[in-house]
């Protein structure tokens, strides 16, 4: 059959364009690098022949295993396993690939579950990066940073009220096993929705189970659309259980360069000690205090300075970090917690006696704190309760010498009274975070004595009936709150004599039917 003219010329070009592009093309030899493996461990390997590796340099085994570059010895290198190493074997190859270990960052990322080196782990398909930045990274300058005044809301009336967190902020939440860490990281997630904050959070040696719960949690309270969730479980090889805080912040670096607010959650930094402790005792690195390396503090202070506010020329983007810890036997005074307290600009501190009685959010007031303290604050929080913090602590300490004591006088059974209503109300229920204005409405008739004649168990059924008073009935002041105005001595007492009065009226059916 013979072929049109139009093909037969078509056939003919394409020809010659290959023919044309071959012979331009000149082939250039290119150097690989190959070592071999000379000892395979659980999680680490030890190489020779690469005399040229960088530290933290990514290299390549066989079956697509990934390994970290950690020890350079003067005849072998101590490689960290990014994979499972039990299909390797001494005398396997193992090539450089010249480029330090990077995540893939950018917008395609958020509402996804990946590993610390960027692989999904939801099933979604695969993952479409922007661009992919080195997990370790410079913390930006102080010239280049700018002071932390705006507020990070958590939802949590006892900590916006008491302990203030701002965006930029690095803040410790910590305490023993099971006392609701987690918890308050995660209500402080959902209550960033529709609030233009991008969240990350970052699983470190977690039960598979716990972090299935969470990233379920999350999914189901509809907060996994701005929130980007990096695993490295309890059963990854320890080093991507190292490598993953760092991954996370490298994200959420990403959205700070673009001038957007960021939240990382690392759960938890103890786990990430723990970690790095044993790499580190695998590759021959004298132990120190706790058999911990010498370098853990500075492994942490490099991760947590990356947290900041960068300046209005750079954006005006924040990262707050909000680290957990865990304590034993609620020492506070143990090797990491100490070291993270310093690192930190604040910590909140779970108490299991609180736990136990379940008061909770289990936070001791007593032994948390914010050091950026009320400049973060809305200042309407400042008006109603600016010596809030101190009076109820004061409380605490009264109520436990007045166990001693059996004849006590009125001012001070009054002091006791109003102190049980305070703790009440600072209670709050799990996946419940309230807006500002349903805080203030409540704060504002705690401080002024509203409930001081409801009895504890009512308190919390007429709590939820006061909490939408100022959108409801003052919603020009809720504005005014939210901008960042203060509230007057006459508006308190307006909102005061309203609240009291809903109060006033709640409690009449109450009584009748009792």
């Amino acid at each position: 059959m013979n072929q049109s003219p139009d093909i037969k010329s078509l056939i003919d070009t394409t020809f010659d364009q290959f023919s044309g592009i071959l012979s331009q093309h000149e082939f250039a030899p290119r150097l690989i690098e190959i070592g071999k493996v000379t000892y395979v461990g659980r999680s680490h390997a030890r190489i020779s022949g690469l005399p040229n590796v960088q530290s933290e340099e990514l290299l390549q085994f066989p079956h697509h295993i990934l390994g970290l570059a950690l020890n350079l010895d003067e005849h072998e290198v101590g490689v960290v396993l990014l994979d499972h190493g039990e299909q390797l074997t001494a005398g396997d190859e193992v090539r450089r690939t010249h480029r330090l270990l990077d995540v893939p960052v950018g917008e395609s990322l958020i509402g996804r579950v990946i590993d610390p080196v960027g692989r999904p782990l939801d099933g979604h398909g695969p993952i479409t990066a922007a661009e992919r930045r080195p997990y370790e990274r410079d913390p930006a300058p102080i010239i280049n940073r700018a002071p932390v005044t705006v507020p990070l809301q958590t939802g949590l009336k006892v900590i916006d009220a008491l302990i203030p967190i701002g965006r930029g902020q690095r803040e410790l939440i910590l305490g023993d096993r099971q006392t609701g860490k987690t918890a308050i990281a995660i209500d402080t997630i959902l209550n960033q929705k529709n609030k233009d904050v991008i969240c990350i959070y970052c699983a470190i040696g977690q039960r598979n189970t716990a972090v299935a719960k969470v990233i379920d949690d999350l999914r189901t309270q509809g907060a996994l659309e701005y929130t980007t969730v990096v695993v490295g479980e309890s059963d990854a090889p320890p080093g991507l259980q190292f490598v993953a805080p760092y991954a996370a912040t490298t994200l959420g670096e990403y959205f700070m360069d673009q001038g957007q607010d960021v939240l990382v959650i690392y759960d938890d930094l103890t786990s990430h000690a723990r970690s790095y402790r044993e790499l580190s005792l695998l590759l021959r690195r004298p132990p120190g205090r706790e058999a911990f390396p010498g370098d853990i503090f500075y492994l942490h202070s490099r991760l947590l300075e990356r947290s900041t506010h960068l300046a209005d020329r750079l954006g005006g983007g924040s990262l707050t970090a909000l680290p957990i810890a865990e304590t034993e036997a609620q020492n506070l005074s143990a090797y990491i917690p100490t070291n993270l307290i310093s690192i930190t600009d604040g910590q909140i501190y779970l108490s299991p006696q609180l736990f136990q009685k379940g008061i909770l959010p289990a936070v001791d007031v007593g032994r948390s704190v914010s050091r950026v303290g009320g400049k973060t604050q809305l200042p309407a929080y400042r008006a109603v309760a600016g010596d809030l913090r101190l009076s109820y602590s004061q409380f605490e300490e009264l109520e436990a010498f007045s166990r001693f004591s059996s004849r006590l006088d009125s001012e001070t059974l009054a002091t006791l009274e109003r102190g049980r209503r305070v703790r009440e109300i600072f209670k709050q229920p799990q996946y419940q975070p309230l807006s500002v204005p349903e805080q203030l409405s409540v704060l504002i008739g705690m401080a002024g004595g509203a409930f001081d004649k409801t009895g504890l168990p009512q308190i919390h059924h007429l709590e939820v009936q006061v909490q939408r008073l100022l959108d409801n009935e003052f919603p020009d002041l809720s504005e005014q709150i939210l901008s960042g105005k203060t509230i007057t001595l006459t508006e308190q007492k307006s909102v005061l004599n309203a609240v009291s009065e809903l109060i006033q009226q709640s409690q009449n059916p109450l009584s009748e039917t009792d």
